[in-house]
């Protein structure tokens, strides 16, 4: 139930606004003076406080300055006789929610009362939400001590404050999005919000609106004005997943937002200013697709001003180690329960392994593995199954010298073969998600390549 405290010294209007909201639903304490409801606030819980600005003793002025310095935050809203504006504007910039003329109806501080919460109820959420992805964020960070990564770190460092375009190329799986998000943190935007879009997973019609907005009647099913995410990332970050996929007639607007910063919405001829710093990532060979007319050779430049490699992890070895301790004790700390130790034979079997998928097939090998040892022991003859080390070894010795792209997908389609086409079988066994394995046997069919029946 809503509890709303009525501080006024004037006993009809007192009990009149009493009246008012408590018919309004809400459960109201009312006070005749500041002092005795600065101190039943301060003991009780109120999720709104309503308090005339001109009292004997203390005044609502100063009952606001003590609520802010006890460190309540609720929406406060006082009520001035007229004349006396400017004391109300003292107080909204002390943190007053707002402020109500006397005589007013009872619909007005109904629907006042109401706005105030509303917006009291949504800074909650966003704080909580804020304060959840910083738990995700910080929970998440690039751990290894191999000369690659301690590189990669001096790299990150060096790169975060600059304002300029960053590609990130790596294999699928090495934590892409995890560097973009720690450049992201370490910049001066770190403050601003960071937007992400997954290029591949959208149609190119879409692929355009969610990028640069669209007007209402646009399109058809344009039944509101929509911001893209260059308008909503304003000041912030914006990270481009799987640059590669945005079709060549979208690449001359990606650029030219690039360029000029600025662009305009679908079906609008007004042009927007933004100040958006880009992050692109790909697992392809931006290069190759370049010399193959797939991608423009003047996008590629502008975006790779600060290039990123992430080294996979079969090239980090001795990394592999604290990933998997990182990990267990990250899944203990969810479930509440001690993490458990890995000995020599698993360790060994985790560092021979080639990981075609990566860090994120570790992660959910030993999340897989924890889940099956109910918390206990995990062994090498429980993750050596899932292991299929010299299938991978094979492969990538017989393919030596071949773009990294066709021993990607060659791994995958053996992967897909000896799972007799279970497709949600193969992505596990990857380390890969399941849409993601979709998107690429579709690109591969489309480009004619035989592909087993799923």
């Amino acid at each position: 139930m809503t509890r709303i405290a009525v501080v006024d010294d004037q006993e009809l209007l007192r009990d009149s606004l009493s009246c008012t909201l408590s018919r309004a639903g809400y459960t109201v304490f009312s006070y005749a003076g500041a002092e005795v409801a600065l101190d039943s606030i301060k003991k009780n819980s109120f999720d709104l406080v309503i308090t005339d600005l001109k009292m004997p003793g203390m005044d609502g002025v100063e009952l606001l300055r003590e609520l802010r310095r006890a460190g309540l935050d609720m929406p406060v809203i006082v009520m001035t006789a007229f004349g006396s504006v400017s004391s109300a504007v003292e107080a909204m910039k002390l943190g007053a929610y707002d402020y109500i003329q006397k005589p007013f109806e009872a619909d007005e501080i109904e629907l006042l009362v109401s706005r105030a919460l509303q917006a009291s109820s949504l800074r909650r959420e966003n704080e909580a939400l804020k304060r959840t992805a910083n738990d995700i964020n910080n929970s998440r960070k690039l751990v290894g001590e191999s000369l690659i990564i301690r590189q990669l770190r001096e790299q990150i460092s060096r790169i975060a404050p600059s304002d300029s375009t960053v590609l990130i190329e790596g294999e699928s799986g090495t934590g892409k999005e995890l560097i973009a998000r720690a450049i992201h943190r370490q910049s001066n935007r770190a403050d601003r919000p960071m937007l992400c879009l997954n290029c591949a997973a959208l149609s190119e019609n879409l692929l355009e609106s969610e990028l640069f907005g669209h007007e209402k009647g646009a399109f058809t099913g344009a039944d509101k004005l929509r911001k893209g995410r260059f308008e909503l990332a304003d000041g912030g970050t914006l990270l481009l997943d799987e640059i590669s996929e945005i079709p060549l007639t979208l690449q001359a607007k990606l650029l030219r937002v690039l360029q000029e910063k600025e662009f305009e919405r679908v079906g609008s001829s007004v042009t927007r200013q933004i100040d958006v710093r880009v992050i692109a990532t790909t697992n392809r060979n931006l290069q190759q697709w370049v010399s193959e007319g797939k991608f423009r050779e003047d996008l590629y430049y502008r975006l790779s001003v600060l290039p990123i490699y992430i080294s996979p992890l079969r090239e980090r070895r001795e990394d592999i180690p604290l990933l998997a301790d990182y990990f267990l004790k990250r899944i203990a700390q969810r479930e509440g329960r001690e993490p458990c130790k890995l000995n020599k034979a698993v360790v060994k079997c985790l560092t021979e392994y080639n990981w075609p998928g990566n860090v994120r097939e570790l992660e959910n090998l030993i999340e897989r593995a924890w889940v099956l040892s109910g918390g206990q022991e995990i062994t090498a003859e429980m993750i050596r199954s899932w292991l299929t080390n010299s299938q991978t070894e094979g492969m990538l010795k017989a393919r030596h010298g071949h773009l990294m792209e066709d021993m990607e997908r060659e791994l995958i389609l053996k992967t897909l073969q000896q799972y007799n086409g279970h497709r949600a079988k193969t992505a596990q066994a990857l380390g890969i998600g399941l849409r993601t394995l979709g998107l690429k046997l579709k690109r591969w069919q489309e480009e004619g390549v035989t592909l087993m029946a799923s």
